[in-house]
């Protein structure tokens, strides 16, 4: 195995004496359907890869190992779901957070690749900035939504490239895992669902092959773009922070 100096994991005590990071990434996944198409640990492997993309772009940075299961429930009717009840996934975070402050790291991001985890991170997070207020945290919960008004109109073909296992999240898994992926096997359900209201579904109300969206829509092509534009984003955002120290009162936090 060749050793990849952004991986923690992959670093020896005096590797990181000799060179020292000061900002980690925390990245965060789940195992579960995403269709016959995509693998099971298709939102750790879509963070963890980002997180590398990124932290090949800025400096002192360094990826933690991605956590593999998430908060999954909702998904259980379709195989192979592995889930994490939501006071387990919120402490596993809270205990990442609070080791990585102790180690002296100050600045976390977290680049979570699984909705279910997203009320772990709030509650994580909040805990961790009342105990430690010198603490430095941003995340970036849902890539997905964030994506969507960086890239044009028509990029996508159907409801926005929305999706478990859709258009888009097919699309960006082709151009960072392809070999894991199974095109010829793509189908997803569009469901119809309220414009101005958050419906608490189950999985199994909305789709009968365990993906939604349309990933017949998907291709490389869009997820090499996808995955390029995104990258930007986040690492203009990091290095405006990087340039007022994470002081969020600094003007020279811009807006990307």
């Amino acid at each position: 195995m060749e050793k990849n100096p952004l991986l923690i994991a992959h670093l020896t005590a005096a590797d990181y004496a000799d060179a020292p990071f000061d900002t980690v990434i925390l990245p965060l996944g789940s195992l579960e359907s995403h269709g016959n198409h995509l693998p099971f640990a298709t939102d750790a492997l879509t963070a963890y890869l980002l997180a590398i993309e990124v932290a090949k772009r800025l400096p002192k940075t360094a990826v933690l190992p991605p956590v593999n299961y998430g908060m999954s429930e909702h998904y259980r009717d379709f195989s192979f779901t592995v889930s994490l009840q939501p006071a387990t996934e919120t402490a596993i975070i809270s205990d990442i957070i609070e080791s990585v402050h102790r180690e002296g790291i100050k600045k976390l991001f977290i680049l979570n690749g699984h909705d279910g985890n997203i009320p772990s991170i709030e509650i994580a997070s909040r805990l961790a900035k009342v105990a430690h207020p010198d603490l430095k945290i941003v995340s970036l919960d849902a890539w997905w939504n964030t994506l969507l008004p960086l890239l044009s109109p028509d990029f996508f073909s159907v409801w926005n490239g929305l999706g478990h296992g859709g258009e888009g999240e097919f699309s960006i898994a082709l151009a960072l895992f392809s070999e894991l992926c199974r095109p010829d096997l793509a189908r997803g359900v569009v469901p119809n669902l309220p414009q101005c209201l958050d419906v608490k579904w189950k999985f199994s109300e909305l789709t009968d092959c365990g993906a939604t969206g349309d990933p017949t829509k998907a291709s490389r092509e869009k997820g090499i773009k996808m995955r390029e534009v995104l990258i930007s984003a986040i690492v203009s955002a990091l290095k405006s922070l990087n340039a007022c120290d994470w002081d969020y009162r600094s003007p020279e936090v811009k807006q990307t």
